[in-house]
């Protein structure tokens, strides 16, 4: 049996401190460990004690819980960043931003009819899979860490698109994807992101400034071109229909056997049913299956899928659900994956 889940609680209010212990102390899942009021206690807290989580205000006073996220990450040795604040709902700007620092994921507190009176529940569930996946990775040594099914060999055909798929940590790992990918590689990129529909403005921002380049939220009819990022909306999943001169987007509402929306399966799906082996499919950190049904339908048309690595992954759901499938073909931390697909590309490029 996994042991108890250990969390320390940053909110500069003591009644929020105190009720969000009592939520989480009711599950036999969890042990409080610390408590603090401020970002900077919280530091020093972490150099006296372990824990797996750290749930984060990101209104406090001092220097708030926006900007300390790097310096409590780097005191936290491994442990997960949870954002709960009325910011994760009204600033959308500033919990992307938070995602985009590290966080793991966020939660906006609960309020006249968010939730539908189950606050607690989906914190919980959320805290349970972070906190499980942190201590499973602190159990299992990084050298040990096994690829758990067969790799696949890489497609030689030219990459004629990229659909990346994301849900918890992937704001972060997206960054890093993108900082590694060379300024041009002359293809159009698709990504779905779970996130709710008020963020994708804001998200698509702050994405195109990280990766230098034009980022848009996806619209229907909208035409493919290179080296523009579109991201699926927060409410439809994002397709592709042939076109002439150049595939198009449609937008769809319907739901997803995976449960998800927007969902990775219809993307990746889509990818290689246009692309063939010319469409490459990336599945980064996340919780549950979703990306494996598309995965499976793009490599059935001949395209390849990378997979985000166990140690790099806030929760290594996804792609590990893509791994042990069979059916990808690396699996590697983000800014590898982004090289390696520079240097596919690159090779191409010379060859021409």
């Amino acid at each position: 049996m996994l042991r108890r889940i250990r969390l320390m609680i940053v909110d500069d209010s003591t009644v929020a401190r105190a009720v969000l212990s009592r939520m989480v102390e009711s599950d036999p899942a969890f042990e409080i460990s610390a408590v603090a009021g401020t970002a900077e206690d919280a530091i020093d807290a972490l150099g006296e004690c372990q824990v797996d989580i750290v749930i984060l205000d990101l209104e406090m006073p001092g220097a708030g819980g926006l900007k300390s996220i790097p310096r409590i990450i780097a005191a936290a040795n491994g442990a997960k960043v949870m954002i709960v604040s009325s910011l994760a709902d009204d600033g959308a700007e500033q919990t992307v931003a938070a995602l985009a620092l590290g966080a793991a994921d966020t939660m906006p507190k609960p309020g006249t009819g968010r939730f539908n009176g189950k606050f607690s529940e989906i914190l919980v569930a959320k805290l349970k899979a972070l906190g499980h996946a942190s201590i499973e990775s602190a159990r299992t040594p990084i050298a040990s860490v096994r690829p758990q099914g067969a790799l696949r060999a890489m497609p030689v055909d030219p990459i004629g698109i990229v659909a990346v798929g994301a849900s918890t940590g992937g704001i972060h790992a997206l960054g890093a994807l993108f900082a590694a990918l060379p300024p041009r590689i002359g293809i159009p990129i698709l990504v779905t992101q779970h996130l709710p529909a008020p963020f994708m403005p804001v998200f698509a921002r702050q994405l195109g400034v990280v990766a230098g380049r034009d980022a848009v939220v996806a619209e229907d009819g909208m035409k493919l071109l290179a080296d523009r990022i579109f991201i699926a909306p927060g409410d439809a999943h994002l397709t592709l229909e042939p076109s002439s001169p150049a595939p198009v987007i449609r937008l769809l509402h319907g739901r997803s056997n995976s449960g998800c929306m927007p969902s990775v399966d219809p993307m990746l799906a889509s990818a290689g049913s246009l692309y063939g082996s010319r469409a490459l499919g990336v599945v980064l950190t996340g919780m549950g299956r979703d990306g494996v049904e598309g995965a499976s339908r793009l490599i059935d048309c001949g395209g390849s899928v990378m997979a985000q690595d166990e140690a790099s992954c806030a929760v290594w759901g996804m792609p590990r659900a893509v791994l042990e499938a069979g059916l990808a073909c690396a699996v590697l931390p983000p800014d590898k994956i982004g090289r390696r697909i520079g240097a596919r590309v690159e090779d191409f490029t010379a060859c021409k």
